[in-house]
């Protein structure tokens, strides 16, 4: 079936898109897609929802009930499972909400070019106003049915979305593992309603038996859409990164998990119109509450930042707004630190997102061989099928994500596309407020006045062979580093033959690095060394700085 469905969505986009080598966004408007009797008719159970709901209701239509169909939303590549999404408003018990041919599919064209054959048909609807998650808290879905389906012949399917996702709760602490769910009035005032912020905290080995002892922390931000609570399962018992992380020589440190789950996708922790003041919540809220409650030092020469992918630019991107409030980040393959290499695209200089200036279709993804996985166009239209009003601006996805982040409000409330939805065509104006959070450009522009603040902070590394293509944004930051003045002293690292995810040196070696910087750059005041020297692994038992005291 998967073959299948392959081939029927490559025909369908070869249909679509016509010659491969022309411009698709040149050509003239596709034909309406090929009629077709199927639908599928949801209703709502009242026993599940006794009120009204909006939200995004999705049909996903799998090759096997476990995993259930469910878990597939958001998945690329052809073969994928096919998904039909629209918008539903005050949607009640009693209700029908037909999802047909005229609603948003992926990755096939046309609900008619579905191969004939047996799936697990499965209705889920995402209500949930502040965490864009198709499996967020209380969100709603129907339990798989198997079907025959024939576009040729089968009519009505019928899905009761009678099953609901239970209320968030924090996972229990643990000892070594604590989780805050702690309410920003920040973000409150903006969004106008409750909002929180939440974080794992992973504490270092005998922190409870050292109630006088402070510690360095580490703000970590994962990959994209990471959530908080990971860490449990990466601390857990038995596991490789609990040895480590207990292990006697392992630098002490707090560790603080933060979330990539909000109101528009993942916020990336960054002041945007869109997302809200999520930048300034978590410097003045989130840090200086865990750094009270944990016995951290609470100084700038003492707090780190690091991650990978998004939590590559994340980390990278906090050093670069606040220069004098981090003591260093380690980013790996971050997300796109210069514009002019958003993975292939130049927000600056092409007009279209989806097609380069030869007409041929844009890759998102690479192998290592260097063959596509697949295009721009492909995934914009995973997210436009998840997106409310049918466009990957309100996703939740990756591109629905960077939007929110780095675009303007639009008159409708929502973030402005930086490129068409369709056409892929680049909006200029968008482009231009970019430019707020390209880091390349904005280190380039200040350069004077924060070089000297972040003089040996950047560690950054990258493949040169990444999934993304995002070692073209980390070597034109490299570019400008290298001949920056006054000197960065920066080290910026590129690996041949390497995909996204390489890590150069483990987490111990990374911690370690740390704890070399914090030692570098500690206060020479009194209460300031014995607050670095507290924070020292493999510190004498008897130290005479700390009077006794470890």
């Amino acid at each position: 079936m998967l073959k299948q469905l392959a081939a029927a969505a490559f025909l369908s986009a070869t249909a679509f898109f016509g010659d491969a080598f022309a411009n698709p966004a040149l050509i003239e408007p596709p034909p309406a897609p090929r009629a077709t009797r199927l639908r599928f008719e949801v209703r709502m159970a009242k026993e599940v929802s006794s009120a009204p709901v909006s939200g995004r209701l999705f049909v996903v239509l799998g090759s096997t009930n476990s995993p259930e169909p469910r878990l597939a939303i958001g998945r690329t590549g052809m073969d994928s499972a096919p998904v039909l999404g629209r918008d539903v408003d005050r949607f009640a018990a009693g209700q029908i909400t037909t999802l047909d041919l005229k609603s948003a599919l992926f990755p096939l064209r046309a609900l008619a070019d579905l191969p004939a054959g047996d799936y697990f048909a499965q209705a889920v609807l995402a209500t949930h106003r502040d965490l864009l998650l198709t499996d967020a808290p209380g969100n709603f879905y129907s339990k798989p049915v198997r079907v025959h389906l024939d576009p040729a012949k089968t009519r009505a399917v019928n899905l009761t979305l009678d099953q609901r996702l239970p209320a968030e709760s924090l996972p229990p602490d643990t000892d070594l593992v604590k989780f805050v769910k702690l309410r920003s009035e920040k973000l409150s005032r903006f969004w106008d309603r409750p909002m929180y912020l939440r974080a794992g905290i992973v504490l270092p080995k005998d922190w409870d038996k050292e109630p006088t002892r402070r510690y360095p922390l580490v703000v970590r931000i994962g990959g994209f859409g990471t959530r908080y609570d990971g860490v449990a399962g990466e601390f857990r018992e038995g596991s490789k990164r609990r040895t480590d992380w207990l292990a006697e020589d392992m630098p002490r440190a707090v560790l603080l998990q933060l979330d990539g789950a909000g109101p528009l996708g993942d916020p990336y922790q960054i002041d945007s119109a869109n997302h809200g003041p999520y930048g300034e919540a978590l410097m003045e809220e989130l840090i200086p509450y865990v750094e009270a409650a944990y016995r951290c030092v609470g100084r700038p020469h003492a707090r780190f930042t690091t991650g990978g992918s998004t939590g590559g630019w994340v980390s990278l991107a906090l050093q670069v707004f606040y220069p004098d409030q981090f003591g260093g980040c380690w980013s790996g393959y971050p997300d796109p630190a210069d514009f002019r290499a958003v993975q292939l695209v130049d927000l600056y200089s092409d007009t279209n997102a989806f097609v380069n200036a030869a007409g041929f279709e844009r890759p998102c993804a690479r192998t290592l061989a260097g063959d596509t996985e697949f295009s721009m166009r492909h995934e914009t239209q995973e997210e436009n099928v998840r997106g409310l009003g049918d466009s990957y601006t309100m996703s939740g996805g990756q591109w629905g994500s960077w939007n929110a982040a780095y675009s303007p409000r639009g008159a409708d409330g929502r973030p402005k596309p930086i490129w068409d939805a369709r056409t892929g065509v680049i909006d200029r104006s968008v482009a231009e407020h970019w430019k707020k959070y390209d880091l390349r450009l904005l280190l380039e522009r200040d350069w004077a006045k924060v070089g000297p603040q972040l003089r040996g902070k950047l560690h950054v590394w990258v493949g040169d062979a990444d999934d993304y293509f995002l070692d073209g944004g980390v070597r034109r930051l490299d570019e400008f580093l290298k001949r920056a003045d006054p000197a960065a002293d920066a080290r910026i690292e590129f690996a041949p033959q390497k995909r996204h995810g390489w890590q150069p040196r483990t987490f111990t070696e990374m911690l370690r690095e740390m704890q070399a910087a914090m030692e570098a750059n500690a206060p020479k005041s009194a209460s300031a060394n014995t607050d670095y020297l507290r924070a020292r692994f493999a510190h004498a038992a008897h130290c005479p700085h700390c009077k006794g005291g470890r």
